[in-house]
């Protein structure tokens, strides 16, 4: 210290002397910031959420991937709380393999009281329900509206698509059909994309597409960088024995596998391993036959090389959330009604966006 005292006015010597202090620190090798990440990684739980907000992280979390998020997959599911989901033994692939894999949250909801269906796929486009109360298809509920997601993906030259099961591709499809329904398509209900609900509107064809071309485009690098993917009724967690083809039609088990077989597509894709990341979303809570579903907490399951690995959150998020978080990445704005007012989802990221 006092050899210190005596060297201030040589700044040269004084560095050379600090550097020298911090290299006897742990053995003389650099030192290794805290990662703040928790040695106890929080297995799938099933109980209700934490008062405090807090999330668990796993002590093996990758190191941060350069650069930002690029590719961008959202899947929808249907009318399933979390506790359901975590305590079923239908949901194998979901808890024992997607869960660990990467995030999951345990206190995300829809917005209170946001129900049927419908309102919640139009507060993921546009950050309000914009007043609509049902699940009528868009010839009932277009909005005319320009101030929504996939408009602000167009203005800033940022592809997008739906992949939509049980849609034939050739005309804009604006009414339900068997197991496609129109309120599980939130862009269908925008004028600027339907040119005023036109089945023949040609914007509408090019970006809503068939879910059979999306392994193609995977395969070819051609996906957009926002994909949106919409499962047909039996797929989704939300078909019942009438349309589904089987008496005792087991609704967790049918979207299990479909995931199991789907999900890993995803994951082998170029997309995927350049800094994409996949969403796996429930719509709404768990719904009684012919009953309105619960606010949740419902499943958000959150994979990317830039994700942590076995993260459980228990931070209380709702659908602004998810559009809050798709606007950052694609650093595309104002950012849209409630969006503007919630907590986006960069704690499941290593870095973000």
């Amino acid at each position: 210290m006092a050899y210190l005292k005596t060297m201030r006015g040589k700044r040269s010597l004084l560095v050379l002397a600090l550097a020298a202090c911090g290299s006897s620190v742990g053995g003389g090798g650099p030192s290794v910031p805290d990662s703040g990440v928790e040695s106890d990684a929080s297995p799938v739980d099933a109980g209700g959420p934490s008062d405090t907000g807090a999330a668990d992280r796993d002590a093996a979390a990758p190191d941060a991937t350069p650069g930002k998020l690029q590719t961008v997959f959202l899947i929808m599911m249907e009318n399933h709380s979390w506790s359901t989901m975590a305590a079923s033994s239908s949901a194998s692939y979901i808890t024992g393999t997607l869960v660990p894999m990467g995030g999951h949250a345990e206190n995300y909801t829809t917005p209170p009281g946001n129900h049927p269906s419908e309102l919640n796929y139009l507060w993921l486009e546009a950050g309000s329900n914009l007043g609509v109360t049902n699940d009528d298809d868009p010839l009932a509920n277009h909005q005319s509206t320009k101030e929504h997601l996939v408009t602000l993906l167009d203005a800033a030259n940022i592809s997008w698509k739906a992949y939509v099961e049980d849609i034939s591709g050739s005309q804009c499809p604006l009414t339900d059909n068997g197991s496609f329904v129109t309120r599980h398509v939130p862009q269908l209900f925008f004028d600027d994309v339907t040119d005023n609900s036109s089945v023949s509107s040609s914007n509408c064809v090019t970006h809503i597409r068939p879910y059979g071309e999306f392994a193609t485009d995977l395969e070819k690098g051609t996906v957009a960088r926002y994909n949106f993917i919409t499962p047909n009724l039996c797929n989704d967690m939300h078909g019942f024995s009438t349309n589904c083809g089987s008496q005792n039609f087991d609704q967790i088990g049918a979207g299990d596998k479909w995931l199991q077989a789907e999900v890993p597509k995803i994951l082998a894709s170029s997309a995927y391993k350049n800094n994409g990341v996949l969403f796996i979303l429930w719509d709404e809570g768990d719904q009684a036959l012919f009953g309105q579903a619960s606010d949740g907490p419902i499943p958000l399951i959150v994979l990317s090389p830039k994700a942590m690995a076995g993260y459980t959150s228990r931070t209380k998020l709702t659908h602004s959330s998810m559009l809050r978080t798709l606007q950052e990445i694609f650093g595309v704005t104002p950012l849209l009604r409630d969006a503007a007012n919630a907590l986006d989802l960069s704690e499941f990221f290593t870095s973000f966006p």
